[in-house]
């Protein structure tokens, strides 16, 4: 799944993928969870601002759906926009 938003003067694309995370294996199945890939893309270049950056919830655990990990994705993104960018417009 993959969004783009339009927020101040840059294109927001989020995309959700599934989180296999590779660690210590556990006896129980694991949950599945996603995780929200944002890239931050002016509206004047077409090159992005960032490298992609990978968000999950809180102390690293991927997100439980793939619509908390969209939202969860455009809310990190317009607060890298609005701490980065957006200061003075405050």
């Amino acid at each position: 799944m993959t969004r783009s938003y339009d927020y101040e003067g840059f294109t927001l694309e989020i995309s959700v993928e599934s989180d296999f995370s590779i660690g210590l294996k556990k006896p129980e199945p694991a949950k599945p969870g996603y995780v929200a890939v944002v890239r931050i893309i002016q509206a004047t270049n077409t090159v992005a601002v960032f490298s992609p950056l990978r968000f999950g919830e809180v102390c690293g655990r991927p997100f439980a759906t793939e619509a908390d990990a969209l939202m969860g994705g455009f809310s990190a993104a317009r607060k890298i926009v609005d701490d980065l960018f957006c200061h003075d417009r405050h």
